[in-house]
């Protein structure tokens, strides 16, 4: 796991994850590597000694989970484990935090690279960023337009941009990602209720975006959130449904 997001997680400040890893490390629990190109960034992963560890606490968490179910009924076992989950999830959405920043930052970096290696894997013919419309550096920073990106405890975990065309009061909407793992949080609505506030903010009247028919949830999230199925208005070649919304009437 990358230590940025394994401190972020664990609600730890930097000087003192950095002592625990260092200790981790001592008692060769775990051990770090760089990730990838990027000097700023580790991975920590556990050693066969941490592996045993773990096993030992996963065990003894176990059997407090079977104390604490045993009394339980069967449906009320399942009641409860329902429960706990829409607690977590609900926990989570509440911790996401969603910023306009820089796209050539490193958290924007590193979900537009997400974005991009997905499509690749989900379209049919693969995803090449130059044969598709653009959405520079330039065109996702203001005036021209902004990018949004949400973190979870200091992980970045999704992202969303405009393309403001203030001539024709409208605004395309580009770069939709929501990280696999925090899907089902409600992210990717929260993220398309943001773009559209922020084009209605700037005085956009149309809200326009196309989408891959691969892409069958992100079809669904824009029919709920308003968006009216339309013909063709640009000439994107990983296109098969164009949608838009008159922010007048949002």
């Amino acid at each position: 796991m990358r230590g940025k997001l394994l401190r972020a997680r664990l609600g730890l400040d930097s000087g003192y994850f950095s002592r625990q890893l260092r200790r981790l490390e001592a008692d060769r629990l775990v051990i770090t590597d760089p990730d990838g190109g990027d000097g700023r960034e580790r991975k920590v992963r556990l050693t066969r000694k941490g592996l045993a560890e773990r096993a030992v606490l996963d065990s003894s968490s176990n059997e407090l989970a079977a104390s604490i179910l045993t009394p339980l009924t069967e449906p009320q076992r399942n009641r409860l484990v329902t429960a706990m989950g829409d607690v977590e999830r609900l926990i989570l959405a509440s911790q996401v935090q969603v910023e306009i920043i820089d796209p050539r930052d490193f958290d924007a970096r590193f979900c537009l690279r997400s974005y991009f290696e997905e499509l690749a894997q989900r379209f049919d013919a693969g995803f090449d960023p130059a044969q598709s419309i653009s959405a520079s550096d330039e065109e996702m920073t203001l005036p021209n337009g902004l990018l949004l990106v949400a973190t979870l405890r200091g992980a970045a975990v999704g992202c969303g941009a405009l393309k403001l065309h203030s001539d024709t009061q409208s605004a395309e909407v580009k770069r939709m990602w929501v990280a696999a793992d925090v899907r089902g949080l409600g992210l990717g609505r929260r993220l398309l209720e943001r773009l559209s506030a922020e084009a209605a903010s700037r005085r956009m009247l149309i809200l326009r975006l196309e989408t891959n028919r691969s892409l069958f949830e992100a079809k669904h999230l824009y029919q709920r959130a308003g968006f009216v199925e339309v013909e063709p208005f640009n000439n994107e070649p990983y296109a098969h449904h164009w949608f838009q919304k008159d922010l007048r009437h949002a």
